[in-house]
């Protein structure tokens, strides 16, 4: 099939693959909603919810690309390699420490089950680069509105803390979820406080240096105690806030669903205005 497009071969077999597809797509948006759910209530995700919609997903993409590869193995060349190099580098980012495994375990699951979405224009194009795409719109909304938050409650702190943490009242503290990004000390009767310097803060992260986190001091108080005796004594204590990524993740999926890649889209009319 020399001159048939991979819009093309994707909608010859649209009446074959739709039911399969349909399915998977609504499978993994339900399974995104109760992520969500649990990430905000606890920011834990266990991979086991995705079980479910792994057993519609995984045969259905089996089928889907059986389609694909008796219709034109040249579309199916093009987009398997595209979802497992997409994956490899997901998982890279995981294990570097740039997000979380239950985050990099659903952008997986969606750029293996779903690589196209033909109905809704989205053809010829990856689907799971709309999904990031709109996920990095999403989350670079997160810290302007931390810095809005900041910046009307007159809060001070480095930059780059402005936009990634707040200050919270230590009464509240065991409410939060985050890490603390200052050092507390009492000298000479007095407290002293310093902020851990980002760049120390963001190597530690990336290296998988333990930093003290909400979780940390709720779990282990005994260990913790001096601490959240000093914590309380501050009055307040500033908190690199834990953002829930697999929300992000289920608002990028679906508005790549209902409007595309938007991200794309962004960067496509910034080009053509300049140009």
């Amino acid at each position: 099939m020399p001159n048939t497009t991979i819009g093309d071969t994707i909608i010859s077999i649209l009446p074959s693959i739709s039911l399969p597809l349909m399915a998977t797509i609504t499978a993994i948006g339900l399974t995104l909603i109760y992520a969500s759910h649990l990430d905000l209530r606890s920011r834990r995700v266990p991979h086991k919810i995705w079980r479910p919609a792994l057993i519609i997903a995984l045969p259905a993409i089996i089928w889907i690309y059986g389609q694909i590869c008796l219709t034109d193995p040249r579309v199916a060349l093009i987009y398997f390699p595209i979802s497992i190099i997409t994956c490899a580098v997901l998982l890279c980012a995981a294990i570097k420490n740039f997000f979380g495994g239950a985050d990099a375990y659903a952008l997986i699951i969606i750029t293996l089950c779903i690589p196209f979405v033909p109905w809704l224009g989205i053809c010829e194009g990856f689907f799971p680069r709309a999904v990031l795409g709109n996920t990095v719109i999403m989350t670079l909304i997160v810290p302007i509105m931390v810095l809005a938050k900041n910046l009307i409650q007159g809060n001070k702190a480095p930059m780059p803390y402005l936009f990634t943490a707040s200050q919270v009242p230590s009464t509240a503290i065991q409410n939060e979820f985050g890490h603390v990004v200052e050092d507390i000390e009492e000298q000479d009767g007095r407290l002293v406080r310093r902020f851990i310097s980002f760049s120390e803060y963001s190597r530690r992260r990336l290296e998988g240096d333990r930093i003290t986190t909400i979780e940390d001091l709720t779990a282990h108080p005994e260990h913790y105690g001096d601490k959240l005796d000093l914590y309380q004594k501050a009055g307040h204590v500033w908190i690199s806030h834990s953002i829930p990524f697999i929300v992000l993740i289920t608002a990028g999926y679906f508005s790549a669903l209902i409007a595309g890649d938007l991200l794309g889209a962004l960067i496509l009319t910034l080009v053509e205005t300049i140009l």
